[in-house]
């Protein structure tokens, strides 16, 4: 993900601050199981009846798809959109890179994210040999790309989080899918994301070498709802129906996770069965909730190793205090 100098993002984001409370309300959003309670706000018109019964019922949701959690972040640097929900190591890249100017509003889900190789040999991360390709949506800074780098420091220290770097390629997820699946290709291995990784796992030849819920005994809220310190400021009516919002969404999935497979379903697209859904939601490490929770050692993480410019002290300074009155971490 390229950046600008921080002038002149702060110049963009100081230009957005004057923006009023427009009837459409923009969210940038991607079609993955991760963001399954946007998907349910988008559905159930949540955002619109709770902006109603805080007195605003002309606020209409605008739910924009893109294809990666870059291209989100753009759209709100340049006001394209007013929410972003994307990734935690974007959002980390962009609370760093902004100074605190980007923050969360609110946590919105995280789903465990599975290596996945096709080479027979490779067992744990130790076996990976120099021949070996690892597929990740974006290298050095994507969920995956950190998630592996943190995995490496646990395993060999800190001289070892860039041990497999020669080794990673950037690769979209369908790409990725793609290249896995073909024999032929060099890339065998792709730190992958539901959907894509139960297709990927339907293959006998491909099994999980790790996944990122063994780097924590608690889960991760890995998506983060984000926007800037600006409109925040401005809007505190949109802030409040959003959060409640996600805390409707998510309590509708973890009440009825089969209801919530069948939308994830319908509004997706996507070839799956019920049931293998439902396998993802149930997962160790998956959780649905806007509460932040274990986000903060990975912000820390992505500063140590030199990611990002500064780094927060407590998981407070990352999200507006509609959220950190919440037992977060």
């Amino acid at each position: 993900m390229k950046f600008k100098k921080v002038g002149v993002i702060a110049t963009l984001l100081a230009a957005m601050a004057g923006s009023a409370v427009a009837q459409d309300v923009r969210f940038a959003k991607q079609l993955q199981m991760n963001n399954l309670p946007s998907m349910v706000m988008e559905d159930q018109k949540l955002f619109e009846k709770h902006a109603a019964a805080l007195g605003q019922p002309d606020l209409k949701a605008q739910w924009i798809t893109f294809a990666n959690g870059g291209a989100t972040t753009d759209a709100l640097i340049s006001g394209n959109v007013e929410f972003v929900s994307a990734g935690l190591t974007n959002f980390g890249i962009l609370w760093a890179r902004t100074k605190g100017n980007v923050k969360g509003v609110a946590g919105v889900a995280g789903i465990s994210l599975p290596l996945l190789t096709r080479n027979p040999d490779v067992k744990s991360l130790k076996d990976f040999m120099e021949n070996d390709r690892i597929a990740v949506p974006t290298v050095k800074v994507s969920n995956q790309a950190v998630m592996l780098s943190m995995a490496l420091e646990k395993l060999y220290g800190e001289e070892g989080r860039t041990k497999l770097d020669s080794q990673t390629v950037q690769l979209s997820h369908s790409d990725s899918l793609q290249a896995l699946l073909n024999p032929q290709h060099e890339v065998n291995t792709h730190f992958s994301t539901p959907p894509y990784s139960v297709l990927e796992l339907r293959d006998p030849r491909v099994h999980k070498v790790f996944d990122s819920a063994e780097l924590s005994e608690t889960p991760l809220v890995s998506n983060i709802m984000f926007t800037t310190t600006a409109y925040h400021e401005s809007n505190p009516v949109v802030v409040k129906a959003l959060i409640a919002a996600l805390d409707e969404a998510n309590d509708f999935i973890n009440k009825d996770k089969k209801a919530a497979a069948e939308l994830y379903l319908r509004v997706s697209g996507d070839k799956l069965s019920v049931d293998e859904v439902l396998q993802v939601l149930d997962a160790k490490g998956s959780i649905f909730s806007a509460t932040p929770q274990g986000t903060l050692p990975v912000v820390q993480f992505m500063h140590r190793a030199g990611i990002i410019p500064i780094g927060p002290e407590k998981w407070e300074d990352l999200y507006f205090p509609e959220i950190t009155a919440r037992q977060g971490s």
